[in-house]
């Protein structure tokens, strides 16, 4: 997606060979216009797979994700990485590593949201080892639900996540991918 790439170029900062900073416009400060093209940018590739709820976790892949269900017109669920006093019981729980954060997080999802027979899009800012979308296909998929693809805003392809997913059989679309960022220089992958 050529505006999400000339964006990264813009205004992303390389933080080392292996971090990316968009805070600008995907992770802190975010850019309305650019959050609803990727919404439709995400509901054109994924038009045809019968959607009927998209799954994310918070917080950076919320905004992306509500675009998408606005244009696809169907409900929005993010998985809670904090506990909540109101989230207690009847809950999907799995344990996810983040990469950025290098920590392990428990992520949550009401067991009325997701039922079985759905149709999910999963949705996140970034691919990097696939933890997070795993972590989000399990929950999916231990409720019945079947997982119709996995959306990307942008993705290091230079790691594995992928490659994962796509061995183990998920459909993976993403809106950018980064062959690599070394020399403070990002790289897309040649399309």
């Amino acid at each position: 997606m050529e505006l999400l790439k000339q964006k990264i170029m813009k205004e992303g900062i390389v933080l080392s060979g292996q971090v990316l900073k968009v805070d600008s416009f995907l992770n802190h400060q975010m850019d309305p216009q650019l959050m609803m093209e990727l919404g439709k940018e995400f509901a054109r590739r994924f038009e045809n797979e019968g959607v009927n709820r998209i799954l994310t976790i918070e917080s950076s892949g919320i905004a992306p994700a509500i675009m998408t269900a606005l244009v696809m017109q169907v409900p929005m669920i993010f998985a809670r990485k904090q506990k909540s006093l109101t989230l207690r019981d009847d809950i999907y729980v799995q344990e996810v590593f983040s990469f950025t954060k290098q920590e392990k997080n428990e992520i949550t999802i009401a067991k009325k949201f997701i039922q079985p027979g759905d149709r999910v899009l999963i949705l996140d800012d970034f691919l990097a080892h696939g933890e997070a979308a795993f972590g989000l296909a399990r929950i999916a998929e231990q409720a019945g639900a079947v997982v119709a693809g996995i959306g990307i805003v942008i993705e290091k392809s230079f790691q594995q996540g992928a490659d994962k997913l796509a061995a183990a059989g998920y459909r993976v679309e993403s809106l950018a991918r980064i062959a690599s960022l070394d020399n403070n220089e990002v790289r897309f992958v040649e399309e």
